[in-house]
């Protein structure tokens, strides 16, 4: 090659598009058997049933930890699908540190890792008690709020934190198996959906595409149990959490770091959530302080904030 016809080295010439992230590989599946089994019953059915997943006294303290926050009058649903006859006690992360082992458990997030993407969110976290008396919640399936068409991946997951026997009669949770490979033109039905029965101390792991809902309580004892959702990081989570809960207590370390990034204090790759050019922690901790004195209208043009600097690259 004669040098006018070497290539010229453009010292201002753009690097290379990362591949890896515009074009990427389906995961493989764990290498653990026991996470490859459960992740293979989800992508089967949309949902599995995890055994064991926290001790009967875990269950027996959350249990009591609800019954003493709803207190003498507990709130009903406001709506036929909330459940006129159903309890539910929302930002549970600002009222009680009772819930945080359910928002850690190691199962669950061996699934999220593998169904979301990393840096997924806590979409929302409550407790949900269903009376005697309670009709069955219409079927639906969580993410459908995206209005994205189907079939496709999803961008929600949710467990069931089961604190009471699930059964047919007390309001176990109905879903219907494979219906999150279905597209948008079918409508989950009545007569395809079945009880998730089983003990308390196991968790429902089901996608955001899987049709389900709640049972109808025939019983005469009310059933509890708790949901923690989770949803891709570039999903508005349904409940902000950053504003539900103190972020004082966030940034303190009372709530566990895990679940405080889960919160949305993180921002995720390649730059979801950040604020000002600073990481979502730093920015509240500025926020916080402004909130202590009055409304600066001349603040500095470049944000500056003490503080651990998050690391993650593209």
């Amino acid at each position: 090659m004669k040098p006018s016809q070497q290539p010229i080295h453009d010292p201002q010439a753009a690097d290379a598009p990362p591949a890896d992230y515009y074009q990427r590989k389906e995961k493989p599946l764990p290498t653990d058997p026991a996470l490859r089994s459960l992740v293979t019953r989800v992508l089967e059915d949309g949902y599995v049933i995890i055994p064991n997943a926290f001790s009967e006294a875990e269950a027996v303290k959350a249990k009591a930890e609800i019954q003493r926050l709803h207190g003498a009058a507990p709130r009903g649903g406001h709506n036929p699908f909330d459940g006129f006859k159903t309890n539910r006690i929302l930002a549970l992360l600002g009222k009680t540190r009772v819930f945080d082992k359910f928002c850690l458990l190691p199962q669950v997030h061996a699934l999220n890792e593998y169904f979301l993407d990393p840096d997924y969110l806590i979409y929302i976290m409550e407790s949900i008690t269903i009376n005697p008396g309670e009709k069955a919640q219409t079927l639906h399936h969580d993410d459908a709020v995206t209005g994205l068409q189907r079939p496709r991946k999803p961008v929600t997951a949710a467990t069931m934190i089961v604190l009471d026997d699930y059964t047919e009669l007390n309001g176990a949770t109905r879903l219907i198996p494979g219906s999150h490979r279905w597209g948008s033109d079918r409508i989950g039905q009545e007569s395809e959906a079945i009880s998730a029965v089983c003990p308390r101390g196991s968790v429902i792991y089901f996608l955001g595409t899987t049709w389900h809902a709640g049972g109808a309580n025939r019983s005469d004892k009310p059933r509890y149990a708790a949901t923690i959702q989770y949803c891709q990081p570039y999903i508005r989570p349904l409940e902000n959490l950053m504003i539900a809960v103190d972020p004082r207590r966030a940034l303190s370390g009372e709530i566990p770091k895990k679940i405080v990034d889960m919160m949305g204090y993180r921002s995720a790759v390649p730059f979801i959530g950040y604020a000002d050019g600073m990481n979502p922690k730093k920015a509240t901790s500025r926020l916080v302080r402004w909130l202590q004195g009055p409304i600066d209208y001349n603040q500095p043009t470049f944000a500056s904030e003490k503080g651990e600097k998050e690391r993650a690259k593209l």
